[in-house]
């Protein structure tokens, strides 16, 4: 009887020893640069051109790995996006707020370096803008790719670009575009 227990609790040990090493959670924060292009950009009858604009996002990383040159990353962010919009007579900033989620498929070249690729998911939380249309599509679907670097075994540091595959706007044929920086921390 001794002896089942202590082998029961060996294995438990050595299973949640296992778990450990092959999922890792973390937190990561950093910059945007963010632009919405299209071709047929009007607002109220008048032809607009963008600008980018800076803004952030934040939020929660999970690493779950396959193998050792490859795992699944999941994300949950809340991330900043939109742009300036500017004609011969006015200009505006338009500032739309996701919860994105992107699943990327993490290549791991080596300890250091690793490639991410896979789609992203994002829910419309806020829009904020300088004029009182609120005309802004609820979703918006990217696909997202960048490097990765690993610093040290917790810390990190990241360069992705997302292009939208779905249209940002209800009333013009406009698609977000982003370039994130960003650092992060994993457990």
């Amino acid at each position: 009887m001794k002896k089942t227990i202590l082998v029961t609790v060996l294995l438990l040990a050595i299973s949640s020893n296992m778990q450990a090493q092959l999922v890792k959670f973390g937190i990561k924060a950093g910059l945007n640069y963010a632009n919405q292009t299209g071709s047929d950009i009007t607002i109220n009858n008048s032809n607009y051109s963008t600008s980018a604009i800076t803004s952030y996002h934040a939020g929660l990383i999970a690493e779950i790995k396959i193998i050792d040159s490859f795992s699944i990353q999941p994300e949950l962010l809340y991330s900043t996006q939109g742009a300036t919009y500017k004609n011969a007579v006015t200009e505006f900033k338009n500032e739309l707020g996701y919860l994105s989620i992107p699943v990327l498929a993490k290549i791991n070249l080596n300890k250091v370096v690793s490639i991410e690729l896979g789609p992203q998911a994002s829910f419309l939380l806020s829009e904020r803008n300088n004029f009182d249309v609120k005309d802004a599509n609820t979703f918006d679907f990217a696909v997202v790719g960048g490097l990765g670097l690993n610093i040290t075994n917790h810390l990190f540091i990241q360069g992705r670009y997302g292009l939208g595959l779905t249209d940002a706007s209800k009333d013009a044929q406009v698609k977000n575009s982003v370039v994130q920086v960003s650092a992060g921390i994993k457990f």
